[in-house]
């Protein structure tokens, strides 16, 4: 009797460590929307969503490891795209990564040629200003100053975007006032054009799609889609997601534009 509950111990033992062999060989090779991924989660569906954060812009080791700073950067992400911000990837998330990492081609790493791997997706907007005339970064490294060739409209709207940059990100913000703790993405780029006089009233990012006219503008280039929108003010982006502080900054780096309806405001 002895022998035989020996004998169930060790082969109850064996199943068990079968069985954790192959829930760590699932991990190993599950695909990225399989499972919800959190801290401590390990294998090649977390390098994969690693690889997809780096893709669309937020720089993540690839090492398949999902510790605290992938976790912050899953957070970024999810904050960019009006997605609850608990920095999990539950499966709906982690394909909703994967589709967006997916909207630009494979490439170099040369951020000039506008590549899947530094976040521009293939596309990007224009640098370049009106013949020539850029918006500038000020020597704070915050604030902005306009060409001196630019309408007063863009000019007044570049103020605007200047008073808010020390504002942190907050979903919701600026659509119940002008006036705000903080600001989300449709509520920063409504502020600035509410300052320059094109916007009585603030806007979702989904209702600036259908902003203005059709197409880049002049001065002055709305970019939206249902969960994100920023603007482009003569050359340069202001953005509430980007490299360094989350919230209503100007943004030196690009981004991709792959799944955005482009708008201008009449005239500019």
């Amino acid at each position: 009797m002895l022998r035989q509950g020996i004998g169930r111990r060790v082969r109850a033992g064996a199943a068990l460590g079968m069985l954790a062999c192959l829930v760590v060989a699932s991990s190993a090779e599950a695909q990225l929307g399989d499972r919800t991924l959190k801290i401590g989660s390990k294998g090649s569906d977390v390098r994969a969503a690693q690889k997809a954060l780096t893709a669309v812009g937020i720089r993540t080791k690839a090492d398949g490891v999902y510790g605290p700073g992938t976790a912050t950067r899953v957070k970024r992400w999810e904050r960019s795209e009006h997605r609850r911000v608990d920095g999990k990837l539950q499966p709906s998330d982690a394909r909703a990564l994967d589709d967006a990492a997916n909207d630009g081609q494979p490439g170099g790493d040369d951020p000039s040629t506008g590549t899947a791997a530094d976040g521009t997706g293939g596309a990007t907007y224009d640098t370049s200003g009106n013949n020539g005339a850029k918006t500038v970064l000020s020597p704070d490294g915050r604030t902005a100053i306009a060409p001196d060739s630019a309408p007063q409209q863009v000019k007044d709207a570049v103020t605007a975007a200047n008073a808010i940059t020390n504002k942190p990100y907050k979903y919701g913000g600026g659509h119940g006032s002008w006036e705000d703790s903080g600001y989300d993405c449709s509520g920063t780029v409504s502020y600035a054009l509410h300052g320059g006089g094109l916007l009585t009233k603030p806007m979702d990012s989904s209702e600036l799609e259908s902003f203005g006219q059709s197409g880049k503008g002049a001065w002055i280039t709305v970019y939206a889609n249902s969960g994100h929108a920023f603007v482009v003010i003569g050359g340069l982006r202001f953005d509430t997601s980007g490299d360094g502080e989350d919230g209503p900054r100007w943004r030196t780096e690009t981004r991709s534009t792959s799944g955005y309806v482009v708008r201008h405001p009449a005239g500019f």
